[in-house]
């Protein structure tokens, strides 16, 4: 880039720097952003369709999770990017909602774009949505309905409206009654406040059966073997040794050299290392355990005392293994072997190793009252059971939302008619240009009801009209779309419910990266490295036309 001062060109950026200013970089970057927004539109609800991701490997992916089908996607553009950020960032916090907070951004942006071509400033249109996303969560709030951790029938509708755009709703009221149970055996109390931290459920998937066969453990699912064959493979009353060390002689710490001049010495130094090993064994066995899980690795020898005395064992288990077996099972992790003592071993009714999908894997099961259980997804193929599982995260993560907040909303594009009758009386009292942006927020919230009747092969604007007239009147604020019945009817009533952190966290990402992305009037690109260049050639437009993806 160069500039005249005096007749005299001055550079101030590197040649091929591409510089875009003012309204053009504003509707490149709204144009990008729009793009992925239309591109998981599509997905959402129960009658959302799926996308099919392959990457550069051949690796298939079958999706309609939006967070999913994000990250799959190689996104190019600084400002679809910031886009994929907010289906993360849904993600992380409530697990669910990812694409609705997208599409809600998607269609911000585009109101936005409306209103800049009516001059007013995009420092106005972001003081306006503020507002909007601020009186849209007292909306929210006070429509919120209080729910009990052990109000089993609503969690379990929680459970099932969040997995029914999964195509898991075959199998929906078996697979929602296990993350109910599943979070509820992790539900704890902290200074009065209830925490259901779902990292303490652990999801393994196999292929095989159908989702039909998922089962829920109570207790923990290791994708190991048993390290020796010698060893018993079904284990009752498991008293279990959980240890953070190495059954193996330690090397010195100091590079050491042992010389041996004879065979006796030889002998000597074999048979000492084997009696450490014996002695570490009898330690295991004089406090009572019969079944070992190591962190570390476990030598040949000592494999072979542990069958002789015959104690179940697996060695390199996972950390985060170690910590849920010893939330599960009531044990402790001991990192010296010397320090193992009977109230440090954790019980479980039956530790078996099983063979599924060709694979062996260790149950331990039937822990008197484990605070971390495991969920064993299976599913015809290796596409089904990650769409199942996928569908199992959002369900443990809508329930663990509802029990820890304890309200929920209406589903079916409730939320956002009541919010969108809200923001337009809310919007008299702004005044000024703020006004406006509110009342585009509210056209632009409506997206969510729309999106849902047209997926679902309904007609839009009448779906709309219809849910409007219906929260104008008394008691209408739990109206919403039921798409499998094609009526507009309560939806609170009829089981399609949400936790309310799933609304708020969606509105506060997309007015959030909504702002970020009015806020830019300068896009300075850098020109690419000539490698790069060089095999890029013919690839497609640059940031100037069309949002490269």
């Amino acid at each position: 880039m160069a500039s005249q001062l005096g007749g005299q060109p001055i550079l101030i950026l590197p040649e091929k720097v591409q510089r875009y200013l003012g309204r053009d970089a504003q509707r490149m970057n709204i144009m990008a952003a729009r793009v992925i927004a239309e591109s998981v539109r599509t997905t959402l609800g129960p009658r959302g369709m799926d996308k099919m991701l392959v990457d550069n490997l051949g690796d298939i992916t079958i999706t309609n999770d939006g967070v999913t089908i994000l990250e799959e996607m190689d996104v190019e553009h600084p400002a679809a990017k910031m886009m994929v950020e907010v289906s993360k960032a849904q993600e992380d916090e409530v697990g669910d909602g990812t694409t609705t907070a997208v599409v809600l951004a998607g269609e911000l942006l585009k109101k936005s774009e409306e209103l800049l071509e009516q001059d007013i400033h995009p420092t106005v249109i972001v003081s306006g949505y503020r507002l909007a996303a601020e009186q849209a969560q007292r909306v929210l709030e006070k429509m919120a309905t209080p729910v009990s951790k052990d109000d089993d029938k609503l969690l379990k509708q929680i459970a099932k409206t969040s997995m029914s755009s999964k195509g898991s709703e075959i199998h929906g009221d078996k697979l929602a009654e296990l993350c109910v149970k599943a979070v509820k055996q992790i539900v704890e109390e902290v200074d009065g406040k209830i925490e259901a931290d779902i990292d303490n459920i652990k999801v393994e998937k196999k292929t095989g059966g159908s989702s039909a066969d998922t089962q829920l453990i109570r207790g923990i699912v290791l994708d190991k073997e048993v390290v020796h064959p010698g060893m018993p493979k079904r284990v009752e009353n498991a008293k279990i040794a959980l240890l953070n060390l190495a059954l193996e002689v330690k090397k010195t710490e100091t590079d050491a050299k042992i010389n041996i001049t004879d065979p006796e010495q030889l002998k000597k130094f074999i048979d000492e290392e084997q009696r450490m090993l014996k002695e570490m064994v009898d330690q295991i066995k004089s406090v009572g355990a019969n079944v070992v899980f190591c962190q570390k690795g476990i030598d040949d020898v000592a494999q072979h005392y542990l069958a002789k005395a015959g104690i179940l064992a697996a060695r390199r288990v996972k950390e985060s293994d170690m910590e849920k077996l010893a939330r599960a099972t009531g044990g402790n992790c001991v990192t010296n072997i010397k320090d193992l003592s009977p109230k440090d071993l954790g019980a479980a009714e039956l530790v078996e190793e099983r063979k599924i999908a060709g694979d062996e894997m260790i149950f331990v099961e039937g822990c008197k009252d484990p605070r971390s259980v495991s969920i064993l997804v299976r599913g015809g193929t290796e596409h089904v059971v990650d769409e199942v599982e996928r569908a199992v995260h959002d369900a443990i993560s809508v329930v663990s939302a509802a029990i820890e907040d304890g309200k929920i909303v209406a589903g079916g594009g409730a939320p956002e008619i009541e919010v969108a009758k809200g923001l337009r009386e809310y919007s008299d009292s702004v005044g000024g240009r703020e006004a406006l942006a509110v009342n585009a927020f509210a056209d632009a919230i409506e997206v969510i009801p729309r999106t849902l009747a047209e997926n679902a092969g309904m007609d839009p604007i009448d779906i709309l009209v219809q849910l409007r007239a219906a929260h104008e009147k008394n008691g209408g604020k739990n109206v919403g779309v039921d798409v499998i019945s094609g009526k507009v009817l309560n939806t609170l009533e009829k089981g399609i419910v949400e936790p309310l952190r799933v609304k708020v966290q969606a509105i506060k990402s997309a007015t959030e990266v909504t702002e970020m992305i009015l806020r830019i009037d300068d896009v300075i690109a850098a020109g690419k490295l000539e490698k790069e260049e060089g095999k890029e050639k013919g690839a497609g437009p640059e940031m100037g036309g069309m949002p490269e993806m």
